[in-house]
C-alpha cells in the first residue's frame, strides 16, 4: 500500500492530547498550512543548507540542522549556544517566514501560553535511523516561555520523560502536521526522538522535518 493510500485515511485522533502538566499534543494543527511550510522550508534551506553538526565532545549528530529567526542554535567542539550568523557562512540566519510564526504563536496560545514570541527556530531532518538522545533545552537564558515543536513527513516516536534523566519517557507517535507544545512544569523534562524508521511520505519523502521554536534571548 502507498504512502498516499495511508495519507488519505481520515484522522480519528483527537484534536488535543494532554501530556502532561504544561504540555499539549495538537495532532494534525500545522496540515492546514502544509504548503506553505514547505514551500518556506526550501527558501531557507536554499540560503542555510542542512548540515551534521558535532557535539562538544566530537561526535557527529545523526539529525541534520539548520535555522531560521534572529537567532540559531548550533553546537561544535565550543559547546552549545545560540549565534545570530550561520557559523558556515558568517551571514544571518534567514528571517523566520510569516507562516513559521504565526503557526508558532497560535499553536502556543491553544495550549494555553499566550504571548509566545520565538525569536529562534532550529529546523531538524530525520532520515531513516536518525535519533535524538533524551536531553533538556537549557541553553535559553529564560524558561519561561514554552517550546512549540512541529513534525512534517514521517512519522516519529516522541520520548517524553520527566525532570531527571532516569525517569522512564512515555512514548508518544507524531504524524504529519502533529504540533507539541510544553511549557510551565513541564518546560525543563527531559525529550528525544526514537531512531526514526523508513517510509516514504507523500510530500516530503524517506525523512522528517521539525521545527522547534523558542524564546532563546
Amino acid at each position: 500500500m502507498t504512502s498516499d493510500l495511508f495519507d488519505s485515511v481520515p484522522d480519528t485522533r483527537p484534536v488535543r492530547e494532554d501530556m502532561a502538566e504544561g504540555a499539549v499534543l495538537l495532532h494534525g494543527h500545522a496540515k492546514p498550512v502544509e504548503g506553505e511550510l514547505i514551500v518556506a522550508l526550501r527558501e531557507i534551506v536554499a540560503q542555510a543548507p542542512f548540515r551534521r553538526m558535532h557535539t562538544p565532545g566530537g561526535h557527529q549528530m545523526s539529525v541534520a540542522m539548520t535555522n531560521c529567526g534572529q537567532l540559531g542554535w548550533i553546537t561544535d567542539r565550543s559547546g552549545y549556544r545560540y549565534d545570530g550568523n550561520d557559523p558556515e557562512t558568517g551571514q544571518p540566519w534567514p528571517a523566520m517566514p510569516a507562516a513559521f510564526l504565526q503557526l508558532a504563536i497560535e499553536a502556543a496560545a491553544t495550549a494555553g501560553f499566550k504571548d509566545f514570541m520565538p525569536d529562534a527556530c532550529l529546523i531538524n531532518r530525520y532520515e531513516p535511523g536518525a535519533r535524538m538522545s533524551l536531553h533538556q533545552d537549557r541553553d535559553e537564558q529564560d524558561f519561561g516561555a514554552p517550546i512549540v515543536s512541529v513534525s512534517l513527513g514521517l512519522p516519529a516516536i516522541f520520548l517524553f520523560g520527566g525532570l531527571e534523566r532516569s525517569e522512564k519517557p512515555r512514548r508518544f507517535r507524531l504524524e504529519h502536521g502533529d504540533v507539541v507544545v510544553w511549557g510551565g512544569p513541564s518546560r525543563l523534562v527531559f525529550h528525544g526522538v526514537a531512531p526514526l524508521v523508513d517510509g516514504e511520505h507523500s510530500l516530503l519523502g524517506r525523512q522528517r522535518i521539525n521545527f522547534t521554536f523558542r524564546r532563546a534571548r
